[in-house]
Formats: C-alpha cells, sequence, structure tokens
C-alpha cells in the first residue's frame, strides 16, 4: 500500500534517467505508468485531457502536463520537444463502441496516430511504446493460448485500428528508423479504473455487487479472457523502456478466466451472493482469448506477478476505501 492507501506494489527502478512523454497520461494504465516512471527519477511530460490523479506538487521538478486532445497537431509537436521516448496509451474508442461508427474510430485514433509518427521523426525522436490490444487484434482464436506469431483477423474495428496502427510504426521503422515496442495488452484491471460497463468488467462487476444491483453478462458468461492486475502490465512497460528494443510482445497473465469465473471470485472476495442478468450476445466478443507470454517473459525479463484472486481483493479494497 502507497502513502495514499492506492494498492500499488511495484518496486523502484534504477536506471538512467529519461524524458518520457505519456499520451493519455491522465487515463487508468498512464497514470499508473506515470506514478512509476516519477518515483523511478524519470523526467515525465503527460498529454492528457485532464490532469486528474497527476499530482504535480509532489514532482514538480519531474513532471509537466499538457492539457490538449490527442487531435491538436499544435500540442502534440510541443509535447515531443526534447523527449526521448513515447509512451503512447490514447484510445478514444472501446471494442464495444468502434464499430458503431468505424470512420470516427479511424480519424480520431488510426489519422492522429499516422500524424503523431510523423512529427515525431521530423523532430528525431525514435522511440516508442505503443499499447495495443491482445484481446482484439486477434480475432477468434484458431489455437491458444496465442503467440504473437498467431494470424491478426479482428471482427471489431477497435482491433483493425490497432492493427493498422501497429502496421504504420513497423512501416516507418523499416523506411525511417523508428523504433518500436508493441505491447498486447490483455485485460487490465485495477485500483482507478472506471466501472461503467463500457472497458473492464472486474471494476464492474464489483461495483455493481457493492451497490447491490444485478450484474449483466452478455451471452452465457462462457466468454473467456486473460485478466491483468495493473502493477503487472505497469512492470512490463517499465521494462520496455530499460531495454532498447523493437518488437511486439504479449502482455497478459497466460490464464484464461470466463465470465462466470470472475463472478465466482468476486463472490469470494466480497462475501456476496450476485444476481445475473444473461442479456443477448454480443457479435464482436471474441469466445476466448489467453496470451503466450513466454516471449515477452524472456526479452524484457519479466514475469506477471499477482493472482486473479490477489489483485480482485486489491481491487475490492480500492473500492470500498477510497
Amino acid at each position: 500500500m502507497d502513502g495514499k492507501g492506492l494498492p500499488f506494489f511495484l518496486g523502484r527502478y534504477k536506471r538512467f534517467r529519461m524524458h518520457v512523454l505519456v499520451l493519455g497520461g491522465t487515463g487508468f494504465i498512464g497514470s499508473h505508468i506515470v506514478d512509476a516512471l516519477l518515483k523511478s527519477g524519470h523526467r515525465v511530460r503527460v498529454l492528457g485531457r485532464t490532469f486528474k490523479d497527476v499530482n504535480e506538487n509532489e514532482y514538480p521538478d519531474l513532471l509537466e502536463n499538457i492539457q490538449a486532445d490527442f487531435g491538436d497537431s499544435n500540442a502534440i509537436s510541443k509535447a515531443l520537444n526534447g523527449v526521448d521516448i513515447v509512451i503512447h496509451l490514447v484510445s478514444t474508442t472501446v471494442p464495444s463502441s468502434s464499430n458503431l461508427d468505424p470512420v470516427a474510430d479511424i480519424e480520431s485514433n488510426l489519422i492522429n496516430s499516422v500524424k503523431l509518427f510523423n512529427t515525431m521523426l521530423k523532430l528525431g525522436v525514435k522511440r516508442i511504446i505503443y499499447f495495443s490490444s491482445g484481446g482484439t487484434v486477434y480475432g477468434n482464436p484458431v489455437q491458444t493460448p496465442i503467440t504473437e506469431q498467431h494470424p491478426t483477423d479482428p471482427i471489431s474495428s477497435y482491433g483493425i485500428t490497432k492493427l493498422a496502427i501497429e502496421k504504420h510504426l513497423f512501416m516507418q521503422q523499416k523506411l525511417n528508423g523508428l523504433k518500436p515496442v508493441i505491447l498486447r495488452l490483455s485485460n487490465p484491471y485495477g485500483p482507478r479504473q472506471g466501472h461503467f460497463g463500457s472497458q473492464g468488467v472486474i471494476g464492474t462487476f464489483l461495483k455493481q455487487i457493492i451497490d447491490g444491483e444485478a450484474i449483466k453478462i452478455w451471452g452465457d458468461g462462457s466468454v473467456i479472457r486473460d485478466y491483468i492486475f495493473i502493477s503487472d502490465a505497469v512492470s512490463a512497460c517499465i521494462k520496455s523502456i530499460d531495454l532498447d528494443l523493437i518488437g511486439t510482445y504479449n502482455i497478459g497473465s497466460g490464464r484464461g478466466h470466463s465470465l462466470l469465473d470472475i463472478v465466482n471470485e468476486i463472490e469470494h472476495c466480497t462475501k456476496r451472493k450476485a444476481e445475473i442478468v444473461f442479456e443477448k450476445k454480443r457479435s464482436y466478443d471474441v469466445k476466448e482469448v489467453v496470451l503466450d507470454t513466454t516471449f515477452a517473459q524472456n526479452a524484457l525479463n519479466w514475469r506477471p506477478k499477482c493472482s486473479l484472486r490477489e489483485g480482485i481483493k486489491l481491487h475490492y479494497e480500492w473500492l470500498t476505501h477510497k
């Protein structure tokens, strides 16, 4: 537990001090990454639409905030000035919303990302860590667990756009020397995650059972996902900064759990019985995603450490004590 009562057990890392730009650094994942970078002594510049969860007063010499939209080209140019590496976490859509307006998904995410890469090259910034989606870029798997060499056949605009951004990064790597690291993240959860149903079933289910509401499940609850606690996701990112690598890495727990498994674990944690409402299955939901993280473990010297039961307990404690 840290001084603010948040379950956050990232260790302090010894490394050369760098100047890091975190795009989307005020969101769920981004705010934890910013915390880890600052605790490590890195200089951090954050570009986001809000200043939420980022405390400039605690790190006045290391932290700079730029409040701007990802599509603001002038703000992006300013933010890139003098940085060593970019961490790109921005996504304006989620799988459930991307198919409703694929054009908007392309305009706000793909086009703005390509503009970012062009500006990086113009300013001589070569290193970038991009958070892609291990849950959507592969589509329905032909084998599990899924390695990085698995065919990519997304069934949502979200996954297609993520994959297109990856392809642009590696095109720029081959043509212009960009140095991308792609982290294909599974389903992250933990403190600071929203709990309104658009993303993050663990946080949503926990909040619903705390509030005495019915848990809504699309389909029969058999959909299987790979859930990773936030500290494990962040540690993979920090390891990627330390190493001068180029490549694509699955980042997950390596274990699959169905939605009904999640409900059972939440009931065990909260000591409450859940009321479940089953809704019609959604066409864009991939049936099963379990990531093989062997490549990342070997290349990054990284291991996921937090079990599902412990992670749910920590998330529950945060929800009930914040």
